[in-house]
């Protein structure tokens, strides 16, 4: 079941969360990997949104690795199309059964643009564009960033960056609160598995 989240109203934040932290509880196994992956190109204003919420979670990476916590696609080494099965590769032979959240821009209606969704399962990265990509992720995280239909490559391209970045910081806090609020529960979980 899809979730959608309006970042321009009062609770949205703690309700993604909360709805955020109780995926974890539910996928996650002690000792297991947390891999995140923010997915997008840099090159194009509606699809850097995965680049630009990596960028914002590496200041802090050095606390999450508490939780072996693993973050591909930031701004200056991006997960897109051209790279994308090669990192999927690299995570299941580096970090076999990890936990995976796959985080994304995507196109969709009218009422739901500027809207974050939070879902399990995996997403299928490209679809907007009609691009043939392999799906990824146990928790998935998408961007609205525009309309979804004819031309989706020039609406990524005609994308207002502050909307993007609004979305980013959005999905970056919920991702550091959940994350950070986990690793004090999973550290005993960590140790004990050691």
């Amino acid at each position: 079941m899809i979730q959608y989240y309006n970042p321009d109203e009062r609770q949205s934040l703690i309700r993604f969360t909360n709805s955020l932290r109780g995926l974890l509880e539910k996928h996650y196994s002690a000792g297991q990997d947390i891999v995140l992956v923010c997915i997008g190109s840099d090159r194009a204003t509606g699809d850097c949104l995965g680049p630009i919420v990596g960028h914002k979670l590496k200041s802090y990476e050095r606390f999450l690795k508490k939780i072996s916590f693993h973050l591909y696609g930031t701004l200056e080494k991006p997960i897109h199309a051209k790279n994308l099965e090669a990192t999927i590769q690299f995570i299941q032979l580096y970090h076999p059964d990890s936990l995976i959240i796959a985080v994304d821009a995507s196109l969709g209606v009218m009422e739901h643009v500027g809207y974050i969704t939070l879902s399990e399962g995996s997403l299928t990265p490209g679809v907007g564009v009609d691009k043939n990509l392999p799906a990824i992720g146990d928790i998935c995280i998408t961007g609205i960033v525009n309309l979804s239909g004819f031309g989706g490559q020039m609406l990524l391209q005609t994308t207002h960056l502050h909307l993007v970045m609004q979305l980013a910081d959005f999905i970056a806090s919920g991702l550091y609160r959940s994350l950070s609020t986990r690793s004090s529960q999973l550290r005993p979980a960590l140790q004990r598995a050691e």
